[in-house]
C-alpha cells in the first residue's frame, strides 16, 4: 500500500498527470448532469452521432494543420447537433437513419483523409489516440485545461440556472410547451451542451467513448434513485468516482485511460443493477 501511495506521489509530480485528472474530473461532471436529460429525452444515439462527427472534423483539422483543433471541432459539432435536433423533428430523413448517416459518414470520412493527406509517420496510433483517447488526456497543455475549465463552468452555470426549463422539456415536453416554455429553443440549448461536453470529452476517452460518459452514469443512478434531481447527483458522484479511479487504474498499471474509465462505468452500472434487485428482493 505504502509502495502504491509513493507511486503515485510520484506521478503527481508531473503537471500533465494533474492537469489529465483536472480536465477528467470537469468532462466527467459535466457529462453526467446532461446525461440523465439525454437518457430519459431518448437522446442517447444523438450524442453517439456527434462523437463521430467530432471524430471526422478533428480529422480535417488534421490534415489543415491547426494549431488549435477545438476550433474546428466544436463550430461543426454544435452544427450538426443542431442539423440532428431538427431532423430528428421534421426533416425527410427522421430519426436513427439520419444519425446512422451522418456518424458512419463522418468516420469514413475522416479515417479517409488522415490516410490520403496525413503527414504523420504513426497515422494508426493518431487514429487509435482520437477514436479511444489512449494518450491525449496525458499531452494536455495549460492553455487546453483553461479552456476546458471555462466551458465546463459554462456548462455546469447554464444547466444550474435553466434547471427548472430543461427538468420540464425532459419530462413532458407537451406539457412544457402548452405552459408557456419555449421547447425548441431548449432543447437546442440542450443539444448545444450535450456538443461541448461531447468535444471536451474526447481527449478523455476518445471520440467512440465519449458517449459511454454520457450515458452509462446516468443509467446507474437511475437504478438506485428515482427522483431527477437525486439521480442527477447521484450521476454525477459516479462518474466522478469512474473518471478518477479510472485514471488512477491507468496510471498505476498503464492501461488505456478512456477504456479504464468506462471499465468502471460499467462496473458501476453492474453493481447498481445488483443494488436494486437485492433491494427489490428484500421489499
Amino acid at each position: 500500500m505504502n509502495n502504491l501511495i509513493s507511486q503515485l506521489n510520484y506521478y503527481f509530480e508531473y503537471p500533465f498527470v494533474r492537469y489529465a485528472f483536472v480536465v477528467g474530473t470537469l468532462v466527467a461532471l459535466c457529462s453526467s448532469l446532461m446525461g440523465t436529460t439525454l437518457v430519459l429525452k431518448r437522446y442517447s444515439f444523438i450524442g453517439d452521432g456527434l462523437s463521430h462527427v467530432a471524430f471526422g472534423a478533428m480529422a480535417v483539422a488534421s490534415v489543415c494543420n491547426l494549431t488549435n483543433n477545438t476550433l474546428l471541432v466544436m463550430p461543426v459539432t454544435i452544427i450538426s447537433a443542431i442539423f440532428l435536433l431538427k431532423g430528428k423533428q421534421n426533416s425527410i430523413i427522421k430519426g436513427d437513419a439520419a444519425i446512422a448517416m451522418l456518424s458512419v459518414g463522418s468516420l469514413a470520412l475522416g479515417y479517409m483523409l488522415l490516410n490520403v493527406f496525413s503527414t504523420s509517420t504513426n497515422l494508426s496510433g493518431d487514429v487509435c489516440s482520437t477514436l479511444f483517447g489512449s494518450t491525449s488526456i496525458l499531452t494536455l497543455k495549460k492553455e487546453e485545461v483553461i479552456v476546458c475549465l471555462v466551458l465546463s463552468v459554462i456548462v455546469i452555470f447554464i444547466f444550474i440556472l435553466f434547471y427548472n426549463k430543461i427538468f420540464a422539456v425532459t419530462f413532458d415536453e407537451d406539457f412544457a410547451k402548452a405552459s408557456g416554455v419555449n421547447t425548441e429553443k431548449y432543447n437546442l440549448l440542450i443539444a448545444i451542451v450535450i456538443a461541448i461536453i461531447i468535444v471536451l470529452g474526447m481527449n478523455l476517452v476518445g471520440s467512440l467513448l465519449i458517449s459511454a460518459l454520457i450515458v452509462f452514469p446516468a443509467l446507474s443512478a437511475m437504478r438506485i434513485q428515482k427522483n431527477f434531481k437525486a439521480v442527477v447527483i447521484c450521476s454525477a458522484v459516479i462518474s466522478v468516482l469512474c473518471a478518477v479511479l479510472g485514471m488512477l487504474i491507468s496510471i498505476v498499471y498503464s492501461t488505456p485511460v478512456g477504456s479504464t474509465i468506462v471499465s468502471c462505468d460499467i462496473a458501476a452500472f453492474i453493481i447498481c443493477y445488483f443494488f436494486e434487485r437485492i433491494f427489490r428482493f428484500s421489499r
